[in-house]
């Protein structure tokens, strides 16, 4: 059960830093060579929090990988595909597909196939 709840807020760390990152790139001017585009990527807040939050999924990703089996971990990061999805509806406001949907309940119900 550990390995479950640790895997999904690993995955729930990589979406977030992956829809953090999505803000971060829409704020972002357009590439050029000078201090004005420098000072606009350092002071993107989206970017630092993008990367706060990749590299605390990649930390707590190697902590599962040290103290779990691989077979049952690995499988449980799909779950980063239903945050995804939520996000696209919640954050982005998009709508998904019934396809998709269905997608979604596959990837569940094979996390819980596999944690069994």
């Amino acid at each position: 059960m550990k390995v479950i709840l640790l895997t999904i807020l690993q995955c729930f760390l990589l979406a977030s830093g992956q829809v953090c990152f999505k803000f971060a790139v829409e704020k972002i001017t357009k590439f050029q060579f000078s201090w004005a585009y420098a000072v606009d990527i350092l002071t993107n807040w989206w970017l630092l929090a993008s990367g706060i939050c990749l590299i605390s999924a990649t930390v707590l990703w190697g902590f599962i990988l040290k103290h779990f089996e691989f077979s049952v971990a690995y499988p449980i990061t799909a779950f980063a595909y239903v945050f995804g999805i939520l996000a696209a509806i919640f954050i982005f406001h998009e709508t998904v597909s019934l396809t998709r949907w269905l997608g979604v309940g596959f990837i569940i119900f094979g996390v819980i196939l596999i944690a069994k």
